[in-house]
Parts: structure tokens; C-alpha cells; sequence
């Protein structure tokens, strides 16, 4: 079935939808959408991270949803407008299912370029990582609710601050050292805490765990305090760790990530020395890692 809507007619509705007024979700603010000789390309921002991103989205060659290719079975769409809204779902779904995260990154004019094609999935092959459970207050630090989790927790009275013997003793059992997290989280600086385990029915044993805190007020700038995988474990499940938790902060509008964790294997992951001591890591990719302004 071929295309009855000319090219320019496909990147009006897009942009019309992805830029209209109300058309803001809470995670995704498009900026633009642009024609280039072979497609679209889409820019926006995602949650509260310091990048601009962009997606290339080819042109309908026939009337069909562009779902098709996919889990969907792509079914025809009569329309333009119709496409676009098509595409504007998929987009939002390709979002929540960590587009940004699990994409290559290609610097240009600007903005971050993602590219899913190839890409390698955030956690290495048999591993899987996630926040750890603050189930002292019922929350979860997932990435979309961390800030209310650690605030939550934050904003308890000294005399009934939650146990901190129960926050990740499952880690502790496993032989890892909980006390940097545990106290972060008494005294309201806790950012993040991952944990890695063996992907597997039991989702067992746990093999390592990063924490970062915040190092300013207004939670511009994070400390990497720790990253530690068990021995014998894979060196990528240790990058694993670093990157997510690069992404975690940058997602709650982190500008810079320090640390004094001493391990060559950060520099590879783009942590470069800092002015003062220790490693920096801008969060927005086009920001020079030599920028003297990451000692600061």
C-alpha cells in the first residue's frame, strides 16, 4: 500500500502533535522535529537530564502504523494525522522502556543522537541491576520516584528515623560492606543505590552495589561513594553499575558527578581527574571533560 501523504505532510503532524500546547509529558518535552534528506529527526529532553537528545525517524514508505517491524502487527492508517499519532505512542512506549538509557550516543550540533541499533542491553548478559528497595517506608528508589523516596526518608524525625539494620541486609548477608548507604540515608544525602544480582528466578545471589550521594544543596552535583562487585563477577557488571548510576542522577537533573573511588576502570567509563583531586564526569555529554570547571 503506498504513501497517499507527501513528506511534508508527514513532518506537520508530527511536529503539530509532539509541539503542541499540553502535548508536555511529565518525563519528555519535544523541542523539535526537523527534515533531513532521509527522515526526521525528533529533539527533546528527557525528565530533568542536562542533554538534549534526538531520535532519527524515517518517512512512512507505505500506510501502515509504524509499529510495523515490531511486537504489532502494524495495520493500515488512512491518514497523515493518523501516522503521527501512531508514531507519537510508539515514541512515548520506546521511552518508558528505556530509549535513552539503552541507546549509543553520538555527539552532533549540540545534542545527543541515540541509536538503538546494536546497542548492548544496560545490563550485561546474565546479570540484572536495580534500585534498592527502601521498604523501611514502603517505597521504592525507582528512577521515577527516588526523589520522593530519599526526601520521604529525609524528612523523618531523628526519633523515628527507619531501622537502618534493614535497609539492603541482603546485601550484607551477601558479604558487602551496607554502612556508607545506611548512614547517607540517615542523614538525608542518600541519591542512589543500585544493586546487582544473578538474572535468574530467584533473582540471586547479589553480587555487587553502587551509592551515590548528594554533594550540594541543590542536588547539581553527586558523589560516586562507592561502586563493588563480589569476586569473580564480570568487570562489565561493575560498568553497569557506574552508568546507571550516571543516568540515575542525571535523570533527577545532576550537572556533574564526583568521586574519590579509586579504580582505573572509571576513566574508560569517562571519569576524568578533577581540579582538587579525586575524578569528575560532566552528566551533559557535550560538556568537555577537561573543562577546569569540574574540580569546582
Amino acid at each position: 500500500m503506498t504513501v497517499e501523504w507527501s513528506r511534508q505532510k508527514i513532518l506537520e503532524e508530527v511536529r503539530t502533535l509532539l509541539l503542541r500546547a499540553g502535548a508536555r509529558r511529565d518525563e519528555c518535552s519535544a523541542v523539535d522535529v526537523l527534515a533531513e534528506p532521509d527522515g526526521m529527526l525528533v529533539i527533546f529532553h528527557w525528565r530533568r537530564d542536562p542533554n538534549t537528545y534526538a531520535i532519527k525517524v524515517g518517512f512512512p514508505v507505505d500506510s501502515k502504523s509504524p509499529w510495523a517491524g515490531g511486537s504489532y502487527t502494524g495495520l493500515p492508517v488512512t491518514s497523515a494525522d493518523e501516522w503521527a499519532a501512531e508514531f507519537a505512542f510508539r515514541f512515548a512506549a520506546e521511552l518508558d522502556t528505556g530509549l535513552v538509557r539503552r541507546s549509543r550516543r553520538v555527539i552532533r550540533d549540540g545534542y545527543v543522537l541515540l541509536d538503538t541499533h546494536d546497542a548492548p542491553d544496560v545490563c550485561p548478559a546474565g546479570f540484572f541491576i536495580d534500585s534498592v528497595s527502601l521498604d523501611d517506608v514502603g517505597l521504592c528508589a525507582l528512577p521515577d520516584d527516588i526523589e520522593k523516596a530519599y526526601s520521604t526518608l529525609g524528612s523523618l524525625p531523628a526519633s523515628v528515623s527507619p531501622p537502618r539494620s534493614n535497609v539492603g541486609a541482603w546485601l550484607a548477608q551477601a558479604g558487602m560492606d551496607v554502612t556508607t548507604p545506611r548512614q547517607l540515608i540517615v542523614e538525608a544525602r542518600l541519591a542512589c543505590w543500585l544493586q546487582a544480582y544473578v538474572d535468574n528466578a530467584r533473582g540471586e545471589p547479589f553480587v555487587g552495589h553502587a551509592v551515590a550521594s548528594w554533594e550540594d544543596k541543590r542536588h547539581t552535583i553527586a558523589r560516586l561513594d562507592l561502586v563493588h562487585i563480589q569476586r569473580g563477577v564480570p568487570l562489565e557488571v561493575r560498568d553497569a553499575l557506574v552508568r546507571l548510576v550516571v543516568c540515575e542522577v542525571a535523570e533527577v537533573g545532576v550537572l556533574r558527578v564526583v568521586t574519590a573511588v579509586d579504580d582505573p576502570g572509571l576513566h574508560g567509563l569517562g571519569f576524568r581527574p578533577a581540579n582538587g583531586g579525586g575524578l569528575a564526569l560532566h552528566t551533559r555529554s557535550t560538556e568537555s571533560p577537561s573543562d577546569p570547571a569540574a574540580g569546582t
